[in-house]
């Protein structure tokens, strides 16, 4: 996974150019077009931290808006969110609202900004009442609510207190305070679900806004991005002994996969110069068949020739097929034919001419016209896909 990592790292969405598509807004991590009362919120690998942009990293944006569309889903029976549906695994369709100028930032335990505040005696900005004797890391008697201003990109946010945001007028009394009871039950739920998982829901913020008078949650809920969690059984012993909590340990990606509903997996596959001779007349799997009312969903492939020292002679290109529709294809001369290393990126097909994919079916490279009657290199694919569950109605 690490070794992918590093090979993506040319490859991150820094930021988006959709020509023709209404209103843009770049924020700091999410790149929004508005049409007709919806935003196409595409999400960027950019990485943010202390309001400043430092990076990209592989696959941040679809983890995020993975992990969103679980929230949202999670959530929707206690608080309605502007989510419509996922059009690509880095791009929501969800409802425009008018965000509130404020985030409501909800916090479990003394740490990070808080604790450096509450340190240098800055916390009273809050107008909470907070003991004298608390130490690093201790957790509250019940949750607490430390709002921010919610500033435009390239300006920072700013502390505030409840008391302030109303004097202010920044948003009705009604409506905060809906916003913070919707906060409270959307963190309870949090923490509800990451105790099963072994973690802490540490803090977390909300933005919400408003479709007309009615409030919703927006953005996004529980990410990495807006979120702090810690490891639960590591917490007791670290802090009796005053130690940073632990964030992170050595988990699985099938285990970060279903703590956050995530079905996105990837899989190297390594084809022999053997399969490769004979892949036309016997096609290479490279995906098995999933269950009988399931569907591949193909995001994205990646292909590595290690070159041996007789080349292939694919007479023509290699196609990518679930079942016996095409979604892909590598390029025969100008990539499989060759005498040194090379990747190639697989265009996945928009749309398929061979017909609908069907339910059950697997994905399989098969040379297009004939086996090749010569090389001995090797071929490793990486391959980003998910399997859908779609019933029995398709």
């Amino acid at each position: 996974m690490n070794d992918l990592i590093k090979e993506q790292l040319q490859y991150t969405l820094n930021k988006s150019k959709i020509e023709n598509l209404g209103r843009h807004y770049a924020g700091k991590v999410r790149d929004n077009y508005y049409v007709d009362n919806k935003i196409l919120m595409v999400t960027s690998d950019r990485v943010s931290a202390f309001d400043c942009v430092l990076g990209t990293i592989p696959f941040k944006g679809q983890i995020l808006s993975e992990i969103a569309q679980f929230w949202f889903d999670k959530t929707a029976d206690i608080v309605p969110n502007h989510f419509i549906k996922s059009v690509d695994p880095q791009v929501l369709l969800v409802q425009e609202a008018k965000p509130l100028p404020v985030e409501v930032i909800v916090r479990r335990y003394i740490t990070g900004s808080l604790w450096r505040d509450y340190q240098a005696s800055k916390h009273h900005v809050y107008d909470l009442p907070f003991r004298e004797d608390l130490k690093m890391n201790e957790k509250f008697d019940n949750a607490i609510l430390t709002p921010s201003t919610k500033e435009e990109y390239g300006k920072h946010d700013e502390p505030i207190s409840k008391k302030e945001i109303l004097k202010r007028g920044l948003v009705s009394k009604s409506v905060y305070e809906q916003a913070e009871e919707y906060a409270l039950q959307l963190f309870a739920r949090g923490e509800e679900w990451a105790d099963k998982q072994g973690l802490i829901l540490v803090d977390t913020k909300y933005e919400f806004g408003l479709v007309g008078d009615k409030l919703i949650v927006i953005d996004e809920i529980h990410t990495p991005d807006s979120s702090r969690y810690w490891i639960k059984d590591q917490y007791e012993a670290r802090f009796s002994k005053g130690e940073n909590q632990l964030m992170t340990k050595n988990v699985s990606v099938e285990q970060l996969q279903t703590f956050f509903g995530i079905n996105t997996n990837v899989k190297k596959v390594s084809i022999s110069a053997a399969n490769l001779l004979t892949s036309f007349s016997t096609p290479v799997e490279v995906i098995p068949q999933p269950g009988a009312n399931q569907v591949l969903d193909i995001i994205s492939i990646m292909a590595y020739l290690d070159a041996g020292l007789t080349v292939f002679n694919f007479p023509s290109n290699v196609q990518l097929n679930i079942g016996a529709v095409n979604i892909g294809l590598l390029r025969g001369a100008q990539f499989l034919n060759q005498n040194n290393d090379l990747i190639e990126k697989s265009k996945i097909l928009d749309g398929v001419s061979g017909g609908l994919i069907a339910k059950g079916a697997g994905l399989n490279l098969q040379a297009l016209t004939g086996n090749p009657t010569q090389g001995n290199g090797t071929l490793y694919l990486d391959v980003m896909y998910r399997v859908l569950d779609v019933g029995t109605s398709f």
